[in-house]
């Protein structure tokens, strides 16, 4: 079964001129019953943040928060003690456990930041929070699902405390890829930048899919594909 989540259709939030989000899933004041999460898929915020412009210190708690910076870079600061910049293509992952406070900006003063910010629902309440962070090239990438984050770290994967495994794939002309799903279990497909086919349906960017009761996703296209394989 393929559920469609259109981009056009997501909740948004603009803050001035500093911010343009789009939400999948209820986030902030945009509250959605039927697009509240996705079983422990919280939250795809698709961000936009001009120049110089940034989220002030707020905290978190009992969360997996997972950063993609898809262009541009991202200064991060927590109560963990890490400042770190998050550039084009890298990931970052936060356990937040209980508790921690940051602060996100855009550190240029000419080129805004593109990011999706991804929240995952703990296996358990209570962990000690961390901090991850991890480049993963356009060559591992390319044409290929590339694990970016799991429960045992797999494959130099940044390590979430979920049973879920989330893949990032750059497609580009004539590329497929397949990933087979274990009886029991489900996908949820997001389109971040270009377009792609996703088990026969078209989608752009922005759009998503969840993937249910499917032995395999079949993906092709041009763009940025973010797959999550979930219990």
């Amino acid at each position: 079964m393929i559920t469609i989540r259109k981009g056009d259709d997501r909740g948004a939030t603009k803050y001035g001129a500093w911010l343009d989000s789009r939400h999948t899933f209820s986030f902030g004041d945009y509250r959605d019953p039927k697009h509240h999460q996705f079983r422990a898929l919280r939250v795809i915020n698709d961000d936009r943040i001009a120049a110089g412009g940034g989220f002030p210190t707020h905290p978190h708690r009992d969360m997996e928060i997972l950063t993609c910076v898809l262009t541009g870079a991202l200064e991060h600061s927590d109560s963990m003690g890490n400042g770190e910049v998050i550039n084009a293509g890298e990931w970052q992952a936060m356990t937040a456990g209980t508790g921690i406070a940051h602060s996100e900006f855009n550190p240029s003063d000419e080129v805004p930041v593109h990011l999706l910010q991804i929240w995952l629902l703990p296996d358990k309440r209570g962990h000690t929070p961390g901090y991850q962070q991890k480049v993963f090239t356009d060559a591992e990438k390319s044409g290929k699902w590339r694990l970016v984050a799991s429960p045992d770290g797999a494959d130099a994967s940044l390590v979430i405390h979920q049973d879920a495994r989330v893949f990032q794939a750059k497609l580009g002309a004539g590329d497929t890829v397949k990933h087979e799903l274990k009886p029991g279990r489900a996908a949820f497909v997001h389109v971040a930048t270009g377009s792609a086919t996703v088990n026969g349906t078209a989608l752009f960017a922005g759009d998503a899919v969840a993937v249910e009761d499917e032995r395999e996703v079949v993906a092709s296209g041009v763009g940025d594909v973010l797959l999550f394989d979930l219990a």
